[in-house]
């Protein structure tokens, strides 16, 4: 008998070390999800620097990964473009089961059944470059400013947003072409 999502035990919620977890540049980081955001694969890469076992993310939502110090105003970013369709790429800081975090530069494309309708995502991380990581760690930092000065997550999502549609404004840009703008040549997918 399958065990479903919703009979499982909660998830201890995991607090962050402060310890930095990297991977190798080549290596890819690789899940799929159902339309709901819901693990239905992940490959070995994933589990290894995750620590994860299988059992633990197959099932669960993909915001079993989410470090409390990403901006939520990326994840509705991420949200919005993805299941209107559109592919993504962004810089996540993700959170690992035993606390510790690593950054990837993310790829997710919608997958589309036949009659075209989203039947799931697609992710790929690589490995990001530093420089990438610190431009976009001071644009989110400046984005977690905000959402901390709210109390309702309602309130913190929409100002950020608003935040982060303002700053890349100012600076002509869109979040995509900001992104890319990050990435050195070299680690260009």
């Amino acid at each position: 008998m399958t065990t479903t999502t919703a009979e499982r035990e909660p998830r201890v919620p995991v607090r962050p070390t402060g310890q930095e977890r990297t991977f190798s540049p080549d290596e890819l980081i690789v899940s799929k999800t159902d339309p709901r955001g819901i693990i239905t694969y992940a490959n070995d890469v994933f589990l290894r620097v995750g620590a994860f076992e299988r059992d633990e993310v197959i099932g669960r939502p993909h915001n079993v990964i989410r470090h409390p110090d990403m901006p939520k105003a990326v994840f509705k970013l991420l949200w919005d473009t993805v299941s209107s369709g559109r592919e993504l790429f962004a810089y996540v800081n993700n959170l690992a089961a035993d606390g510790a975090n690593y950054w990837v530069l993310a790829h997710i494309t919608p997958t589309k059944d036949p009659a075209g309708r989203i039947s799931g995502y697609h992710s790929n991380r690589r490995k990001p470059a530093q420089e990438g990581v610190r431009a976009a760690s001071a644009l989110y930092d400046v984005l977690l400013a905000e959402e901390r000065r709210h109390s309702g997550g309602r309130a913190a999502v929409e100002a950020s947003s608003a935040l982060l549609e303002r700053l890349l404004a100012e600076r002509g840009t869109s979040y995509e072409e900001f992104i890319w703008s990050i990435v050195p040549e070299e680690v260009r997918p």
